[in-house]
């Protein structure tokens, strides 16, 4: 039987800033080739599902980076 191969996924760490003046981390799952704008929306929808305070969803004050092994 086949299988199709999983795609290899990279962490990175998306900070957004909230209305609280504090800065949330999220670790992302991603492909090494991701796009920026879909890990910052990804790390938003989970803070946005918590009960925490609302963060900016502008993507100019999000920090972005990839841990690396």
């Amino acid at each position: 039987m086949a299988t199709r191969a999983q795609p290899v996924l990279s962490c990175w760490m998306v900070a957004l800033l909230a209305a609280d003046g504090r800065e949330y981390v999220y670790r992302v799952y991603a492909p090494d080739d991701a796009r920026p704008g879909d890990l910052f929306w990804s790390a938003f929808h989970c803070h946005e599902d918590s009960l925490l305070p609302r963060t900016l969803d502008c993507f100019d004050t999000a920090e972005i980076w990839q841990l690396l092994d």
